[in-house]
């Protein structure tokens, strides 16, 4: 069953109030003309049927005893409604609005003699005119109404909407990095203004916000911190460990001091990438070229596919980085032949591997965070993405169907 698509407007809270104001105003508005149509149309209609009832028995009298009838009396009259001609036939008394002459006529008949139905009819046309104007009245007045209220409503409801895009669109800036983004609804701020819904939410979400870059502040000074107190003891850790008589244990020293020398660069790497002041240094490069200088330097190798190759316009030192940890992280946790292919300006890095975790794959890659029993930090795909955003480049992260990780590298082209 194909079902029907709305347009994207048709969900929004502006366009549901507005709906939910009009149903409420026009079954309003339908309610209280109902009302006031039957009210004024039983009083219309009761003294037009009392006048006719009043005649018909001034009509009878006049008739039993021979006298001339009153005006608009008669008997077996030919408009007579069939219906109230049956009921006076049967001996009843009744009235019923129809025809006379082409006009609205109050009708009120009763038995006479010889089986003859004597009838009365009023003028019915004042009564029929009012109850006419009194229709036309409430439609055009519900219509202004209605048109009236939508206006307010429409007025009120767009403040209303306009500040929850803003609320949402500085926490979209938020999500995107920029902790320095807030609402500053002015009824945050003023006790004497009246505090609603909205309010409530920028002030919370300007306190999540404060709250969050002061975290992550806290966070980015003390991995800077950290980072620049282990590096000079690790300097001398290192000059202490090439004095060292050759051997097997001093090798072990040697591969650690070394692991612990890349773990401090990295954690200052990301601590200047978490400043988000990095400048990058453009210039045109081929990307084949680049990609395939890069799987030369890695270790364990690999393999370049040029389908296409391009020139883009982006900063060396860090588009190698970016590559070098990607190629670097497959052969650390995959298996098989790495294998780097170039299309344009997009470069995907492949294993044949488990894949990536999960996690990895719906959320990006989270520092210090492996699975699986894989070694490692999880700073090398941080610090790869990290790179990517300030290239300017959209990095993705996948799985093959055939199995084996597929990092996605897409780069902004020299020509645009």
């Amino acid at each position: 069953m194909t079902r029907l698509a709305l347009p994207r407007w048709a969900g929004t809270l502006a366009f549901k109030a507005g709906v939910f104001i009009t149903v409420m105003c026009c079954a309003l508005a339908a309610l209280l003309g109902v009302l006031v149509h039957v009210s004024v149309t039983d009083q219309t209609v009761g003294q037009a049927r009392g006048l006719a009832l009043s005649r018909l028995r001034t009509a009878t009298t006049q008739y039993e005893a021979g006298d001339s009838l009153v005006h608009g009396a008669g008997v077996d009259s030919a408009d007579l409604p069939e219906p109230l001609r049956r009921l006076a036939a049967a001996g009843e008394r009744g009235t019923m609005v129809g025809k006379h002459r082409g006009r609205p006529t109050m009708w009120a008949a009763g038995p006479a003699d010889d089986d003859r139905v004597l009838a009365v009819a009023v003028d019915y046309s004042q009564g029929a005119g009012t109850i006419a104007g009194l229709d036309r009245a409430i439609l055009w007045s519900s219509g202004l109404a209605i048109g009236a209220t939508l206006l307010v409503g429409a007025f009120a409801v767009t403040r209303v909407t306009r500040r929850l895009h803003g609320t949402a669109q500085v926490a979209r800036r938020i999500s995107a990095g920029d902790l320095d983004a807030r609402v500053d609804d002015p009824r945050t701020k003023d006790a004497n203004l009246p505090q609603d819904e909205v309010a409530a939410v920028a002030a919370a979400l300007d306190t999540m916000a404060s709250s969050l870059q002061g975290r992550l502040l806290t966070e980015q000074r003390f991995t800077a911190d950290v980072a620049h107190e282990l590096r000079t003891p690790l300097t001398g850790l290192h000059a202490a460990a090439e004095l060292l008589p050759p051997g097997r244990p001093t090798e072990l020293v040697r591969d650690r001091v070394a692991a612990l020398r890349t773990l401090t660069e990295d954690l200052l790497e990301i601590s200047r990438l978490d400043t988000r002041r990095e400048k990058v240094e453009l210039d045109t490069e081929r990307l084949g070229a680049v990609a395939e200088r890069v799987v030369r330097g890695a270790e364990g190798g690999g393999e370049v596919v040029v389908v296409r190759d391009e020139w883009v316009e982006t900063d060396r030192r860090r588009l190698e980085r970016v590559l070098g940890n990607l190629v670097a992280n497959a052969h650390r946790h995959g298996r098989g032949a790495v294998v780097v292919t170039v299309e344009g300006a997009v470069v995907t890095v492949r294993d044949h591997g488990d894949g990536y975790p999960e996690y990895l794959v719906r959320h990006g890659p989270q520092r210090f965070r492996t699975e699986g029993g894989a070694t490692g930090h999880g700073l090398g795909l941080t610090i790869a993405l990290g790179q990517a955003e300030v290239l300017g480049a959209r990095l993705v992260f996948s799985n093959a169907e055939d199995g084996g990780a597929v990092a996605t590298l897409t780069l902004p082209s020299a020509g645009g």
